[in-house]
């Protein structure tokens, strides 16, 4: 997925929300800021293996249900685009071997990318 499709998605999404009711609104900034933090949780959990080298299969269960229950979150409010990424994150801890490296590069799932969406859309529902 390109980044010019992504931007034109959240530009629509973001259209559509403006015109909704303030409760679906709060419960898309929920969302997102949710994202944020799931992704911050995940780079430090990822530092942690990298500096200790000692994996904790709770944490990454942990990790697999929050991205998880983050993509059913954002798949009901219509963020497909945010909501299949978080959901590639969740079967990716909940089994690491299950994707390629090439599928998840292609993927554009990387923890940045997640969370960098997920702050351009907060900051568009700013204006």
């Amino acid at each position: 997925i390109s980044l010019w499709e992504l931007i034109k998605h959240t530009t629509i999404w973001i259209a559509n929300l403006k015109r909704a009711k303030n409760a679906r609104k709060e419960e898309s900034v929920d969302a997102l800021r949710k994202v944020v933090i799931a992704a911050q949780q995940t780079t430090v959990y990822v530092r942690q293996l990298r500096d200790t080298g000692q994996q904790s299969h709770t944490k990454e269960a942990q990790l697999a249900e929050r991205w998880t229950e983050l993509s059913f979150a954002l798949e009901d409010l219509k963020v497909s685009k945010l909501a299949k990424r978080c959901l590639i994150n969740g079967k990716q801890w909940a089994d690491p071997s299950s994707m390629s490296k090439d599928f998840l590069l292609k993927a554009d799932a990387g923890l940045d990318r997640i969370e960098q969406l997920a702050n351009l859309m907060l900051a568009t529902l700013k204006r």
